[in-house]
Order: C-alpha cells, then sequence, then structure tokens
C-alpha cells in the first residue's frame, strides 16, 4: 500500500528545503546539543508542517494560509545597515536604556554591561551555573510551532545574566530592526536569567520598513527566580506589509513579580504568544495588552497562565481597538494544577469596534483542578457608547475629539498599568497618534 504523502505549501516547502544547507552552515557553533534540539524542532515543522486553523490554538490565525511563502534566512547585514538601524529611533525611545540591536535577527549590541553579564551561544561563551541550569530546563512551548521555526533556523542565542540581588536603576532594551528593501526572515533569539532577590525592566520593540514583506519571528524566554521583580514591555510597530510572530515565555519562582505590557500598531499579520509557568508560590502576575489596528491589519494575542504552585496572583487585562476590515484575536487559558491552591486568578478581554467589517474573536477559558481558588474570565466586544459622546458633545466637544477622548480612555485603562513613566507616556504617546491618523 502506498504511503499517502500530505501536499505541503510553498512555505511549508521552502522550509524543508532550505533546512539542510542552513543547518550544515550553523554547524560550527552549539555543538551536538544544539544540532538536536535543531534537528528535533525541524522534524516537528516537517511531520507536522505548518499550524492551521484545525490547530485549535491557531484557530483563528491560520499561518498555513497566511504565510504563502517564507523568504530565505537573512543573511548578515552590511555595515552601512547597522549604522542606519543604530540611528533610527523606535517609539519608545530610551536613552538611559542598555540597548541591545538586532538587525534582522543578528545582534549588534554595543553595551557596556553594568550590574548584569552578557553571553552569546554562538560564541561558545562559558556559562553560570544559573544560565546552564535554566537552558538544561524542559521546555514545554518547544513543540509550539512558532518556537520551533525559530529554534530550527536560529543563528545565535544572545544571553542576559542578572545575578542575585542585583537591581538594574536603567532598562534592558531589545531593538528588534528590519533593514533592507528585500524580503527576509529572522529568527532572534534572547535567554534572559533574572537570579533570587534581583529587579529589572525590560522592553521590546519591533520596527520594521513599510511595503516590505518580511517575516521576523522572535523568541523571548525569561526566568525570574525567587522574589525577583521583572517588569516587561513590548510594542509592535512592525512595517505594514510583514508577518510578525512573537513569544514570550516565563518561569517564575517563589514569590516572584512579574508584569508584563504587550501593544500591536503595525505589521500586516501578528501573533504575540506568552507562557507564564508559575513554578513557585505565591508569585505575582500581571499581564496586559493594548492592540490599535486598521485596514485589514490581523493580529492576534495568545496567553496561557499556568499556575503550577499555591497561592499565586494573577491578573489578565486585554484591550483591542478594530477600524476598518480589521481582524483582531485573543485566545487566554488559565490553568490551576491540582495542589495550587490559593491561586486567585481573572482575565479580561475587551474590544471596541470602530467599523462595520471590523471582527474580534475572543475566546477566554479556564482549566481548573483545584478546589479551593477564585478563577474568573470575561470578554465584551461592542462600538462606541452613544450615550457617553452626547454627553461629551453636549458640552461642546465635536464627534471626532469625543470618540478620541473615549478610545484613549478605554486603552488608557491598560496602558495605565505599565510602571515606567516614560514608557508609559510614550505608548499613550503612540495610542494618540493612531487615533489622529484615523480618516
Amino acid at each position: 500500500m502506498n504511503e499517502v504523502q500530505p501536499i505541503r505549501t510553498d512555505a511549508e516547502n521552502a522550509i524543508i528545503s532550505r533546512f539542510p544547507d542552513f543547518a550544515k552552515k550553523q554547524s560550527h557553533w552549539g555543538g551536538a546539543e544544539i544540532a538536536r534540539e535543531r534537528t528535533a524542532a525541524f522534524e516537528i515543522l516537517k511531520s507536522k508542517g505548518l499550524p492551521s486553523r484545525r490547530v485549535e490554538e491557531w484557530k483563528y490565525t491560520d499561518l498555513r494560509a497566511m504565510l504563502r511563502d517564507m523568504p530565505s534566512p537573512a543573511e548578515a547585514p552590511s555595515r552601512e545597515a547597522v549604522e542606519v538601524a543604530a540611528r533610527e529611533k523606535s517609539a519608545i525611545d530610551l536613552s538611559d536604556a542598555f540597548k541591545f540591536l538586532f538587525v534582522n535577527g543578528k545582534n549588534f549590541a554595543m553595551v557596556k554591561a553594568e550590574g548584569f553579564e552578557i553571553y552569546s551561544l554562538a560564541n561558545g561563551d562559558k556559562l553560570p551555573k544559573a544560565v546552564s541550569d535554566t537552558l538544561a530546563r524542559e521546555r514545554k512551548h518547544a513543540l509550539n510551532a512558532a518556537v520551533a521555526l525559530n529554534t530550527a533556523f536560529m543563528t545565535d542565542a544572545t544571553i542576559i545574566h542578572v545575578p542575585a540581588g542585583k537591581r538594574l536603576a536603567r532598562p534592558i532594551h531589545l531593538a528588534f530592526r528590519h533593514e533592507g528593501k528585500i524580503a527576509q526572515s529572522s529568527f532572534p533569539r534572547v535567554l534572559i536569567v533574572v537570579e533570587q532577590g534581583a529587579s529589572v525592566t525590560i522592553v521590546e520593540t519591533q520596527d520594521g520598513p513599510a511595503g516590505v514583506a518580511y517575516f521576523d519571528n522572535a523568541l523571548v524566554e525569561i526566568d525570574a527566580g525567587d522574589q525577583a521583580e521583572v517588569n516587561h514591555v513590548r510594542h509592535n510597530n512592525a512595517g505594514g506589509a510583514s508577518i510578525t510572530l512573537s513569544t514570550l515565555a516565563v518561569r517564575t519562582g517563589h514569590g516572584t513579580k512579574f508584569s508584563s505590557f504587550a501593544m500591536a500598531t503595525g505589521g500586516a499579520i501578528s501573533r504575540h504568544q506568552m507562557f507564564f509557568d508559575l513554578a513557585g508560590k505565591n508569585a505575582e502576575l500581571s499581564v496586559q495588552g493594548a492592540t490599535l489596528l486598521r485596514g485589514k491589519q490581523h493580529a492576534d494575542n495568545t496567553m496561557i497562565a499556568d499556575h503550577m504552585a499555591g497561592g499565586c496572583v494573577g491578573r489578565q487585562l486585554f484591550k483591542t481597538v478594530l477600524d476598518d476590515n480589521s481582524r483582531g484575536v485573543f485566545q487566554g487559558l488559565i490553568i490551576v494544577r491540582p495542589h495550587s491552591q490559593k491561586t486567585d486568578g481573572k482575565m479580561m478581554s475587551s474590544a471596541l469596534l470602530l467599523g462595520d467589517d471590523a471582527e474580534m474573536d475572543n475566546k477566554p477559558e479556564l482549566e481548573i483542578f483545584a478546589d479551593d481558588v477564585q478563577c474568573g474570565h470575561g470578554a465584551t466586544v461592542g462600538a462606541l457608547d452613544e450615550n457617553l459622546l452626547f454627553y461629551l458633545r453636549a458640552r461642546g466637544i465635536p464627534r471626532r475629539e469625543a470618540e478620541i477622548l473615549l478610545i484613549e480612555s478605554f486603552v488608557g485603562d491598560a496602558i495605565q498599568h505599565i510602571e515606567n513613566e516614560r514608557v508609559r507616556e510614550a505608548l499613550m504617546s503612540c495610542a494618540s497618534a493612531w487615533l489622529a491618523e484615523r480618516s
């Protein structure tokens, strides 16, 4: 009996055909362990293909249909391209930050580390035990299609190590920028290990040229130790023709405080997926997001908060504003393990439709296997409140300005949770600029 061969898309064929030569070119670094990880990730992609709407967690973002072709992996950018990227500013401009500049997926950071350490897997740097232990730990998210694609085609892994007790006064800025007029694929990868009692603010920005159909797939992993405090902010301002995938994978310890905020205004198609493993007792997790879309943009926020220990508190709030024919997606899952008593988890997604053809898909879920918990979720979708508009217009405010005030208040409910004042004001300015550009 003949074996049935799956029909592969152009993107899947490109992945399969390019991998052997790519892996051979990268074989000079990482040794046998990285080679095994790379091959295992490729086998996942080869056997399962890209996820389609038949895969539950990709139901609303059919990557197999959306990624019609995968551009070839980016070559090392020229010195001129790096210099241009270094001069360009992101919407979040942090002049005092420790800046790691990734150009087309390659790290060109000129950072003098103060209070932390920097390593590169490709350079064969000797790693401290805390980092080695983290790398050796099993990762549940490794089976995810976007993570597998990043692993198969990674060219390095930048590692940032914040030793125990260090409290960084300046933020760490991961600036992911695409340069050039040619569509390429990039796969940046960063691991941040924050040891016990340390404190750090991490800001991610994603920028790129308009009109270039490039593909970015970034993975940022954060291991936060006991009593560590980590504030994470991400802004997707990718080029309007790009497809961007981003993964944030976090593991917390006992008493860890972790907050994350993600804003998306760019990209033709984007998916930001978050995996939170609350592995230590009494950890606090705060996750917010604000997404503003127009035209035919598609943006997906997918989150899993896995309460693996008792006494943890989780709060998730996502706000989405949709204009024209845009489409937003929120998928949120809170898991409470049998031994995770005293869990307190709440999740909310709210969407504001400004256009008759805009669409929002909400899918909040709870999986609770413990009995002494307080958990809840909710989702709302609606238009601007005409009564509130009337109230403002009755006080002499023109309709357009009244709409802007209401929308700013709507997204500001999520943005206000950002602790860093300059970052908070910068993202509020991004939201205001987006609203000012509405036709």
